[in-house]
């Protein structure tokens, strides 16, 4: 089959705010082919500036648009998305979104050719099975411990057995604030659940800082702390597993959501001194490199993690990536308020079995169905256009 259209849309909420939250809006490709067939993915970035990865004129050899790249192509094989997912990276050499781009079509591409072949795409890339994942609930820290603790008692309601709390004011008072925070969450989910802390790269390169929360954070049940340096600070990074480890502090360190590219996350797995490694697949260049991580930590040693706060487009496509990997057994699961998490998919997505956890679908592609009518109510009309030539206008869906 030959990819005949590769459709953009641009999807928010009628109102964004500075929250750290993802799930305000986000960008949708649609892969269709010339049998009929049509694939979904899901970029995590600013939409507009991976749009105009897709559109942008060809400014020379290495800054050419994904659309270029893609249309007109056969995809057949999981060895063709692979090769056209590594065309567009190269043709958007010099464009510094490309991969979060790119990713969105390659995400796409599996997802349409698992629905030809009639397989599911954790097959595609060479599992075995598909294993049940613990879905942790990943949620902001409320302004406060008392709304903090108002979350997490929410989540246990909700019936979540793990949970991720970040950002917020964590990192921005003191340690003594920070270890309130940190206690009110778990006080509101009880002794039995897990705990994670995201810092949001708060401490910068300050090994101290990040360390004295480490510490304090292993006393009350945190499996890691996520983020509490810089992704670039590998040394850094380096240095504070060290020193937990040499003094037995029971925490984890958790990181590479940043990581855009497979040698970043590489580097940071083999000399950051990580226990989790987390990947975006839609920052990473898609499902074709998120799995390259993942084959890389299962070498390592290193607990592979998505990292996900977008849709359940975003979640499906992430738990594809480690599905056969019966180890790596913690998953992001997006448990905030914004109707995009799951209402771009409903009535399909990714969700609990009675036990609470959650397995990448046995059916074709992904397993999940972009609701066009949701991409209606909340997507946003864009036209670009250079010298009166018209580049790209939304249509409908």
């Amino acid at each position: 089959m030959k990819i005949e259209a590769i459709d953009l849309f641009y999807i928010a909420l009628p109102e964004i705010t500075r929250t750290a939250d993802g799930t305000q809006d986000s960008l949708l490709v649609r892969v269709k082919t010339d049998n009929g067939l049509e694939g979904w993915g899901e970029c995590d970035a600013s939409p507009l500036v991976s749009m105009a990865a897709y559109v942008m004129p060809m400014s020379h050899s290495n800054i050419i648009n994904i659309r270029e790249a893609l249309l007109g192509e056969t995809i057949n094989s999981p060895a063709d998305v692979i090769k056209l997912r590594n065309r567009a990276g190269e043709y958007g050499l010099d464009v510094q979104q490309i991969d979060h781009a790119v990713a969105g079509a390659d995400i796409a591409m599996w997802d349409v050719l698992g629905k030809h072949l009639g397989e599911p795409v954790w097959k595609l890339i060479g599992h075995d099975t598909s294993y049940k994942k613990l879905p942790y609930a990943s949620v902001l820290f409320g302004d406060n411990p008392e709304t903090t603790r108002a979350i997490a008692k929410s989540i246990i309601a909700r019936k979540f057995r793990a949970a991720k709390f970040g950002w917020g004011p964590i990192g921005r008072g003191t340690l003594q604030d920070d270890i309130e925070l940190v206690q009110a969450a778990r006080d509101g989910l009880g002794t039995e659940a897990k705990l994670m802390v995201d810092a949001g790269v708060v401490w910068g390169d300050n090994v101290d800082e990040a360390y004295e929360r480490a510490v304090a954070f292993s006393s009350l049940g945190v499996t890691w702390l996520e983020e509490p340096l810089r992704t670039e600070e590998v040394n850094a990074y380096r240095e504070l597993s060290d020193k937990i480890k040499a003094n037995n502090i029971s925490i984890g360190i958790a990181g590479g959501e940043g990581a855009d590219f497979f040698r970043s996350a590489d580097d940071m797995m083999v000399n950051a001194g990580l226990d989790f490694v987390q990947i975006d697949v839609g920052r990473i260049g898609g499902i074709t490199e998120a799995k390259r991580v993942a084959d890389r930590a299962k070498d390592l040693g290193i607990q592979y993690v998505n990292h996900t706060f977008k849709s359940h487009l975003s979640i499906a496509a992430s738990v594809h990536v480690f599905a056969g990997y019966e180890e790596f057994n913690l998953t992001e699961y997006p448990a905030g308020e914004s109707p995009l998490i799951l209402g771009l998919t409903e009535p399909s997505g990714v969700f609990r079995d009675s036990q609470g956890f959650i397995k990448a679908s046995d059916s074709p592609g992904l397993g999940v169905e972009v609701n066009n009518d949701a991409i209606r109510q909340y997507q946003r009309i864009i036209k670009i256009e250079v010298d009166g030539q018209t580049l790209f206008e939304s249509e409908n869906p």
